[in-house]
């Protein structure tokens, strides 16, 4: 199992910096990394921290976050896109997530998807020549009400309407699981579509194995259904790194 430690969130003990939060993970024996946004961050450190460590980034933001369905964002998100897709290309070329954006009051759902297609065809045709692969993550409305893409059906569904081999969706656990969904059932026949998976104790956000949320029986679901790629530890941890991450891993099955 290829664990990814949000080090946004984790490693805090050693300092406000990714740099060093990185070179704490790669010491505590990560060799994969994922972080946010990454206008506000030191990005020849980083790129430094991971030439001296050998740690490889799994998931950036693209930067800034612009809507995927309202028209009139489109040219900020297809330039935020470009900019990001020129950072990461320095950083290994990590997947970039895309945010969707919140829903357009009196626009149809028709008109949403097909705002959505349009946009993320002319992205994925950027991710094309950049060779980096386009995420779309699903949420859930009890954290954004509003948001457009809550729903892995829905995200699945735009990553075949785009039909682009630089689109594929990330699947983040916790997020489906407030929504209510079986992983078994959202993702059966469709995990090829999946790129990413992230995960977090259900409710709270909190290391896996806290909550009510059974992983290995979740774990086992993605196995079934053919994931292979990292998991990413996207959660708030309650206790020091190396032991919250420990925890992490054993409830993992890792």
């Amino acid at each position: 199992m290829r664990l990814s430690s949000c080090v946004e969130w984790q490693f805090a003990e050693a300092g406000d910096g990714l740099p060093e939060r990185i070179r704490a993970a790669a010491a505590a024996g990560y060799e994969l990394a994922e972080f946010h946004l990454w206008r506000d961050k030191d990005l020849p450190g980083i790129a430094a921290a991971m030439a001296e460590t050998g740690v490889a980034l799994t998931g950036i933001c693209v930067d800034p976050r612009r809507s995927i369905v309202d028209p009139a964002e489109h040219g900020e998100m297809l330039a935020a896109v470009a900019d990001t897709l020129a950072e990461a290309v320095k950083l290994g070329s990590p997947p970039l997530i895309v945010a969707s954006g919140f829903r357009v009051e009196g626009m149809s759902e028709e008109e949403h998807f097909a705002n959505a297609v349009w946009v993320l065809k002319r992205a994925a045709a950027l991710a094309e020549e950049a060779g980096v692969t386009l995420v779309p993550e699903p949420l859930n409305t009890e954290l954004f009400a509003t948001m457009y893409l809550v729903d892995t059906k829905l995200g699945l569904d735009l990553v075949e309407a785009v039909n682009s081999p630089r689109l594929k969706l990330l699947y983040d656990v916790y997020h489906s699981r407030v929504m209510g969904e079986d992983p078994r059932e959202v993702l059966a026949g469709r995990m090829h579509l999946v790129e990413h998976v992230q995960v977090a104790g259900c409710p709270g956000r909190n290391e896996p194995g806290t909550g009510d949320l059974n992983y290995a029986e979740v774990m086992q679901a993605l196995a079934d259904l053919g994931y292979s790629g990292p998991i990413g530890l996207e959660y708030f941890p309650t206790m020091p790194s190396e032991q919250s991450l420990a925890k992490a891993r054993e409830a993992l099955g890792g």
